[in-house]
């Protein structure tokens, strides 16, 4: 049904990444080479134009776009049941235009935009730009906002922490799991946005890390990796979703995103960052929770100063001084979401409870925040999209280990290879 979204699209953007990254294979000259990839993009973008609207597609457009408010969230509701179902809608003018325009009114209404494309590790830059400068406009210029990001593990309940605490609908089926990245628009009233000095807050649901189906493929932890990197570099605050049995695994992106922000010469902000522990069974353990903390900051910090030895950073450096970190008072222990063994599981109280204390901390963090530096709108963020993910793609070499460890382990071999060279 999404002709555009099938191979042209994945082959589009391997081969933007291949244009930043320039591997030449054999001596083949630099400018025949880039001639050869800019041919290969032309071509690509050939097919992807001959790509008429289905007629499913030209429904779903004329649904959106020709019907009232109230009958257009009918619509949606639906058709996404029918989508979760498995249904299927039966196979132009081209007409595109007004898209942007109206997925900007869809996120006024508070529905989920696609930010990543996940099958294809992707932004769409025009058609993210676009949706958001006509969000500006819809918004009579008043955008500005604050971002906060979730982050963790597949499977940890990113999406379920979210949509309690915003009262958001992000899908938190067990057997449809987000892919890439969503972003939501949440608006606040007049009183609150004197108080915390944004006009709206953007909430970024993403992808899980550590997926199971991809991580038998060549590529998994530079997806994994590139994911981070750009969703913490976009977030005012990053929640760090995590769970006893993967808190290895989201170290491990952790190191790879420090190391990544000393790499990349155009970060120049700090990103908080709050680490939520799901499925604590005894949140009032004050002195394993604290030993845990302690351990955690002990083990970024080592971490990060790995990182900084390779790249020749002429200071000693800590976790803090990439992220945003207080261990006293951005760690969160939260309860089962049930009493029980789910689904017939009487739900938890205490887990809403929490997530509220978390969500009334975090307004008062950027109440704070506002006091010390001027927000950012629409056209700001846009600015630091294009910046953070041209940097993305022209990162090559750390986004492919588990690790800053064993980046460190092979940069020091290769070291002691060109020695004996």
């Amino acid at each position: 049904m999404l002709s555009l979204q099938g191979d042209p699209w994945k082959n589009l953007a391997k081969l933007e990444k291949e244009m930043c990254l320039m591997k030449r294979q054999g001596d083949v000259a630099i400018e025949d080479y880039k001639s050869a990839l800019k041919q290969k993009w032309l071509e690509i973008r050939r097919q992807q134009n001959q790509c008429d609207r289905t007629n499913g597609l030209t429904k779903f457009i004329n649904g959106i776009v020709q019907l009232n408010p109230v009958e257009k969230h009918y619509f949606l509701k639906w058709m996404k049941f029918s989508l979760d179902k498995e249904g299927k809608m039966e196979e132009s003018q081209r007409q595109f235009s007004h898209l942007p325009c109206t997925a900007a009114d869809l996120m006024l209404e508070g529905f989920p935009v696609e930010l990543i494309d996940g099958d294809a590790s992707n932004i769409p830059m025009n058609w993210v730009v676009d949706v958001l400068t006509h969000l500006h406009i819809r918004l009579g210029g008043r955008s500005r906002m604050v971002v906060i990001t979730v982050l963790g593990v597949q499977s940890t309940g990113k999406s379920t922490l979210l949509n309690t605490m915003f009262g958001l609908q992000f899908a938190v089926s067990s057997d449809r799991c987000t892919r890439g990245a969503f972003m939501t628009l949440i608006k606040v009233t007049e009183a609150v946005q004197e108080l915390l000095g944004c006009d709206f807050i953007l909430v970024i649901d993403t992808e899980g890390l550590k997926a199971p189906e991809l991580t038998a493929l060549e590529d998994s932890y530079q997806h994994d990796n590139e994911l981070a990197t750009l969703v913490i570099g976009l977030s005012d605050i990053t929640i760090v979703n995590m769970a006893m049995e993967n808190a290895t695994e989201m170290k491990d992106v952790l190191q790879i995103v420090v190391h990544a922000f000393l790499r990349m010469e155009e970060i120049g902000k700090q990103p908080n960052c709050q680490f939520v522990h799901q499925n604590v069974s005894d949140v009032s353990a004050h002195d394993q929770n604290m030993r845990d903390r302690k351990h955690l900051l002990e083990q970024l910090n080592e971490t990060t100063k790995a990182a900084a030895r390779m790249e020749k950073q002429s200071r000693e450096m800590t976790f803090s001084d990439i992220m945003e970190y207080d261990p006293e008072k951005h760690n969160w222990y939260m309860p089962g979401l049930q009493h029980g063994v789910p689904l017939m599981a009487p739900v938890n109280t205490g887990y809403s409870e929490s997530v509220c204390e978390l969500k009334k901390y975090l307004f008062e963090f950027i109440e704070n925040r506002s006091r010390k530096r001027a927000g950012k709108d629409i056209p700001d963020f846009i600015v630091w999209l294009k910046s953070l993910w041209k940097s993305v793609k022209h990162e090559n070499f750390i986004f492919s280990f588990r690790n800053s460890l064993v980046a460190e382990a092979y940069h020091q071999l290769s070291v002691k290879y060109s020695e004996w060279e």
